[in-house]
Parts: C-alpha cells; sequence; structure tokens
C-alpha cells in the first residue's frame, strides 16, 4: 500500500532540499550574531517579519495567488503565527540567561515532540523502533558536537534551559498546527503570511517590554546580516519548509533539522574563525547515520 500523503518518506529531491535549508539556517546563527550587538534580538525577529511579509505579500499579488477569501484558515493560522512568535521570544530571550551551547541542545528537542505529536496526530506517520534508535543517535551526535549540559546551579541558567525547551515545543507544535489543520490545504506562501503578520507585532511588543532599542545607526556589516535573514531565511526558506511539511512526513523532516546546528559549527569557523573540536567529525558521522536509520522505507 502506498504511504499516505501525511506520511510520505523523503525522496531523493526532498533531501537534497532540507539539507540546503539545513545549510541557510546554519548561517542564519552567523547572521544573528553579526548583527546583535547593534539590532538587538527582538528587533531582528519583528523586523524581519514585518519586511518579511511585505515581500512575500507582493509576491502573492503578483502570482495572483488569493490571500483573503474565506477558506476556514484564519484560527489554525493565527494559532501557528502565535506559537512562531513564542517560539523565538522564548529562544532570544533565553539565551540571555543560558549559553549557546545549552540552548541549541534543549532547542533540538524539537524532532522529538514532533515524533511523538505525529504518532497521535497523524495516521501512518508513528516511528518504528529503529527510527526512534536513528533519532537518538543523532542526538547523540548532537551531545558530542556541543558537550553535555552540566545541572545548572543558578536559577536563572534553569530558566534560560526551561525557556529553550519551551521553544522547542513551540516550534514542534507550529509544525503539527501546519501539517494536522486546514493550513495543509493552502499555499505556503499564505501559511507563512499568517505567521509573520501576527507575530511582528507580538515580537515587537515583546523588544519594548524587556527595554530594546537601537541607540546607535546599524553597522553595514549588520544590515546586511540583517538582510540575509530578512530576503533569504523567512521569505524563501521559510515557504519551502512549510510545502515540505505538508507534502512529507513531518517527522522525518523534523529529524533532518539535526543537521542545522552542525551547519551553524561550520558557518561560525568558515565566518567568525571559531575553532572546531576534534569531536565534530565524529558528531557529523552520528548524526548522518541516525538520519539514515529514520528515512530508512518500512
Amino acid at each position: 500500500m502506498p504511504p499516505s500523503p501525511s506520511s510520505r518518506p523523503l525522496d531523493a529531491l526532498a533531501i537534497a532540499v532540507t539539507i540546503g535549508l539545513c545549510v541557510s539556517w546554519g548561517f542564519n546563527n552567523v547572521a544573528i550574531k553579526l548583527a546583535i550587538h547593534d539590532i538587538p534580538p527582538l528587533i531582528q525577529s519583528s523586523t524581519r517579519s514585518v519586511i518579511a511579509a511585505i515581500l512575500v505579500g507582493a509576491w502573492t499579488q503578483a502570482r495572483g495567488i488569493p490571500l483573503f477569501k474565506r477558506d476556514g484558515t484564519l484560527a489554525a493560522g493565527i494559532a501557528a503565527g502565535i506559537l512562531f512568535a513564542l517560539e523565538f521570544l522564548l529562544i532570544y530571550r533565553g539565551l540571555v540567561w543560558t549559553t549557546v551551547v545549552r540552548g541549541t541542545l534543549f532547542l533540538y528537542l524539537a524532532p522529538f515532540f514532533v515524533a511523538v505529536g505525529s504518532r497521535w496526530l497523524i495516521p501512518g506517520d508513528s516511528f518504528h523502533l529503529w527510527q526512534w534508535l536513528g533519532l537518538l543517535l543523532s542526538f547523540a551526535g548532537m551531545l558530542i558536537a556541543f558537550g553535555v549540559p552540566a545541572p545548572g546551579a543558578d536559577p536563572h541558567l534553569l530558566l534560560g534551559d526551561l525557556m529553550l525547551v519551551g521553544a522547542a515545543f513551540a516550534w514542534a507544535a507550529t509544525t503539527l498546527v501546519i501539517k494536522v489543520s486546514p493550513l495543509n490545504r493552502i499555499g505556503p506562501e499564505k501559511t507563512l503570511l499568517y505567521q509573520l503578520a501576527v507575530s511582528a507585532p507580538l515580537l515587537g511588543l515583546g523588544a519594548l517590554v524587556f527595554g530594546e532599542r537601537i541607540s546607535a545607526i546599524p553597522s553595514a556589516l549588520a544590515l546586511g546580516a540583517l538582510a540575509y535573514q530578512t530576503l533569504w531565511v523567512v521569505s524563501v526558506t521559510f515557504v519551502v519548509w512549510f510545502a515540505l511539511i505538508v507534502r512529507y512526513s513531518a517527522a522525518r523532516l523534523s529529524a533532518f533539522t539535526f543537521l542545522a546546528p552542525l551547519c551553524g559549527v561550520a558557518a561560525g569557523h568558515l565566518v567568525l574563525g571559531e575553532p572546531l573540536t576534534s569531536p565534530f567529525a565524529m558528531a557529523v558521522a552520528l548524526v548522518v547515520a541516525g538520519l539514515v536509520l529514520v528515512n530508512r522505507p518500512r
């Protein structure tokens, strides 16, 4: 029996595209770091949502994609937008209290949340034992690359860790909402616009609450980094990601996101000159081996 659309395994094209997305998201972490001294994080996030919403909206109008017809997606779109805003709010503010290494590991609990949710919400998309082993193997590669986080004595560190776990849950919930709601019947451009339109004011409000402000004219480097996030990562790669979520297995796709932080480490080495640790090659091998297990045909 052929797999249902909701549980379709990844083909070669989907795998290649997803790897390209992970590389783009890895460089996105570097772009955020390059801009953060001149443009605070929530201002970055809200600004890129506003500009990307304008660009994606213009694209949909040029292609004649209807945005305002009644299609039963409003409630799901608002829910996805709130989760999208919550994810980035928790990521950016959580990293104020916890370290980037700890935050990365807790954020990438998201594939586990998606796999568990898929078991209950998406018929035919549950993992078998060896697929769970593959997921654990990929996460073990993350632990080798970033190190096992020791228990934190500082209560603020624990709070930051919990915020990143919450961000992982929000990321997974966004994926599942798109997969199981009426959003799976519309174009990915409209799905993204829901999230941008809802998240932009919420993130802007968050910037006000946390007292963020730009004290001087941002440098050309910071503006270029923000442009990369806005024009490529948000406006293009997120649209492609949402299209993949609807077409292929959400659990298998989420497992591939383990490549993104490893790409971020490599990008940090290439762009910022940050050192690569000796176990990095072993970490990559474990992540890839885990992904092979996750995506083996049943």
